[in-house]
């Protein structure tokens, strides 16, 4: 009903207000924000204004402290953008989140299903009159957005506004949460912080382009170089800070009133010299990189993604900056150890136990129609908080039946949460943290009888996981301005696309040791780097029928080298989730004899893997429920329409979204 909204405020609010007994019962009153933020618009002389939601350090998960665009909208999407104006509200979001916008946001606002930056200054350019200025919060946003190269044609400027204007209409904003942080166990890091300030150092000093200094901004690379963790983001272990790090100096921007006396001699925070770090208060970094900037000789290395505006704005003249798409530090901690990959292998198996436990406990009381979307939820993350070494879920669990699950992003609250049945197909995508890695897994099941479209769609989904994954490709490997990791894309698309279907979200994304569910800059898109043996990455293909049902089988997989017959330095997928697939959901007829073959190896590898864990916890029950899962199947009817020898690597014209 946002179409319909006429250009007066009053007349704005006064629709919207009598108009909200038609809207759903989610829908977010948000009239008030509104005015309140257009009343601080207008003696700043600003037409509009945009609200990204994201942080001050370009975080995917955030704090509910920086949840702005939720605050405004009603929208609690993980992705999108708001823009407001005196007369409209428009929001931002891809396709996983159309659905729930509508469900959340009221009639002032308008759904904007064109998520393309060029989009937003379209939009900006149509309703914002000629010479206006429109503003925006500095440290919200990345210098790599084409948003700042607005053309002079447009006679449209954008204008920095350091102190947030929804900040401060947000009477009631949640303050910062006063937990210490926590250091690492030994068992659980691959070197120390002075091994790691020095490797980087090390990349710092043989770079022809000879940096002073390193930036860090985003929250999981300072929290990686020192071997910390902190809870002010829900779901990741992260902790509000930036490092400034020059050849002989460690500067640490932190809430200070949360370092321990602990923390000060683990940082060696009371010397000076290269090996010691520098405690500063969080809210100085600007003025600290001002000053440091201001010296002569000076050239700060900073990552364009996760670098926001207002730190990037204050590094000139222009050759006292130097760039790259990723700072040193997230290429680095992308490429595991082998301890770090041996212990994020123990987490995803200890994971598997209390995957295993949900989906044998639904087998059994989803008949009795006892069940919800949310009970299921509680239920798999109570499991995970039995495990060893658990911190907790990664992610707000996904649990959706029916046509909740055609909603790639829903999770089910207690307004929302439907009744699980026999006659539903039902998707969990879920994830734990442990001291020793980060898991995310999906698994689609179905307790009744499926139909003919749901087992095709999941059959093909399957094959398209296991063609990625049986894929042996050249390590490092780029095209021109795409990686191969994109061009495998398709592997996962092929077999739904032959029939018509598809998914419109990204096929994977990184994984940490204990850090976020999405780690970056590894996965299948086209700014994400190649891939290189030690790496882990998500494989999520899917399919989602609006208002009927949704697919997603999701496994994690490390790369590791792979001998060829003629070949050197080629590597391949190694699958480390161990939860068997949904029998009743395969039909081996459209498999060929290689996908047929790398399924029964991947199930033995489960009963190899998952038994003796099994055994060590005593869960007798969960064993046989896992054995009668992993049975070998046989060879059925005609081979699948997908044959690896015959698929060709192409390059996807479209830029796509992941989700976990």
């Amino acid at each position: 009903c946002g179409h319909l909204c006429t250009a007066q405020v009053d007349m704005i609010d006064l629709y919207c207000v009598c108009s909200m007994q038609y809207l759903p019962s989610t829908a977010v009153n948000t009239t008030l924000q509104l005015q309140e933020l257009r009343e601080r618009m207008l003696p700043l002389n600003i037409s509009a204004y945009i609200i990204p939601g994201t942080d001050a350090h370009l975080s995917e998960y955030i704090a509910p402290r920086d949840a702005r665009m939720a605050f405004m909208t009603g929208f609690t999407g993980s992705a999108g953008t708001a823009v407001v104006t005196q007369t409209k509200a428009a929001l931002w979001t891809d396709s996983r989140y159309w659905v729930q916008a509508e469900r959340q946001m009221d009639c002032n606002w308008e759904l904007e299903k064109d998520v393309s930056i060029r989009n937003v200054a379209e939009w900006l350019i149509s309703e914002v009159p000629s010479g206006s200025e429109i503003g925006f919060d500095p440290f919200l946003f990345s210098l790599s957005k084409s948003l700042f190269s607005t053309p002079p044609s447009s006679n449209r400027s954008l204008k920095s506004i350091p102190v947030n204007l929804v900040d401060q209409v947000w009477k009631d904003r949640p303050s910062i949460p006063p937990d210490n942080l926590t250091l690492l166990p030994d068992r659980v890091i691959r070197g120390s912080w002075q091994m790691k300030v020095e490797q980087i150092r090390n990349q710092m000093r043989d770079n022809p382009y000879k940096p002073t200094a390193l930036l860090l901004s985003a929250l999981d690379e300072t929290a990686w170089l020192f071997n910390l963790r902190g809870s002010d983001i829900p779901y990741n272990p992260f902790f509000y800070s930036y490092t400034l790090l020059t050849i002989d100096e460690i500067w640490l921007f932190l809430h200070t009133v949360r370092v321990t006396e602990e923390l000060k001699v683990y940082l060696n925070a009371s010397c000076e010299g290269p090996l010691c770090v520098q405690l500063k208060s969080y809210e100085s970094i600007l003025d600290h990189l001002k000053t440091y900037v201001a010296q002569p000789d000076i050239k700060v290395w900073i990552g364009t993604e996760y670098t926001n505006y207002a730190l990037y704005e204050v590094i000139t003249p222009a050759d006292k900056l130097m760039t790259s798409s990723y700072s040193p530090v997230l290429t680095t901690k992308a490429v595991k150890d082998e301890t770090e990959q041996r212990i994020l292998r123990e987490a995803h198996v200890r994971d598997a136990v209390a995957v295993i436990q949900l989906l044998m406990w639904l087998e059994k009381t989803v008949p009795k129609g006892k069940e919800t979307e949310l009970t299921a939820a509680e239920y798999v993350n109570m499991c995970r908080g039995k495990q060893k070494d658990s911190r907790g879920p990664s992610f707000e669990t996904i649990s959706a039946s029916g046509p909740n699950a055609a909603l790639a992003h829903y999770s089910p609250t207690e307004a929302t949460s439907r009744r699980l049945t026999v006659d539903e197909m039902y998707l969990v995508d879920s994830g734990g943290q442990y001291l020793d890695g980060t898991t995310d897994i999906t698994r689609t099941v179905h307790w009744g009888t499926p139909t003919a479209l749901q087992k095709e769609a999941f059959t093909r989904v399957l094959m398209g996981n296991i063609e990625i994954s049986r894929t042996i490709f050249p390590s490092g490997t780029r095209e021109p301005h795409f990686s191969i990791c994109v061009n495998m894309e398709m592997l996962g698309r092929r077999a739904l696309w032959e029939v018509g279907l598809n998914y419109g979200h990204g096929t994977g994304h990184g994984v940490g040791n204990y850090f976020g569910v999405h780690e970056w800059p590894v996965g299948f898109q086209g700014n994400n780097i190649p891939f290189r043996a030690g790496m882990f990455t998500s494989i999520e293909p899917g399919y989602y029928k609006e208002n009927d049902f949704g697919i997603r089988i999701e496994d994690v997989a490390v790369i590791i080298p792979v001998q060829t017959k003629y070949g050197q330095d080629y590597l391949t997928f190694d699958t480390v989730s161990l939860v068997p697939y949904d029998r009743k959901l395969i039909d081996t007829s459209l498999l060929s004899s290689e996908q047929l073959q790398w399924l029964n190896k991947y199930y033995k590898t489960i009963r190899r893997l998952l038994g003796p864990e099994l055994d060590k916890q005593g869960l007798n029950e969960e064993k046989d429920w896992m054995f009668r899962n992993t049975e070998p199947f046989m060879a059925s009817g005609s081979s699948a329409s997908v044959c690896s020898s015959s698929l060709t690597l192409i390059v996807l014209p479209v830029a796509l979204f992941h989700i976990v």
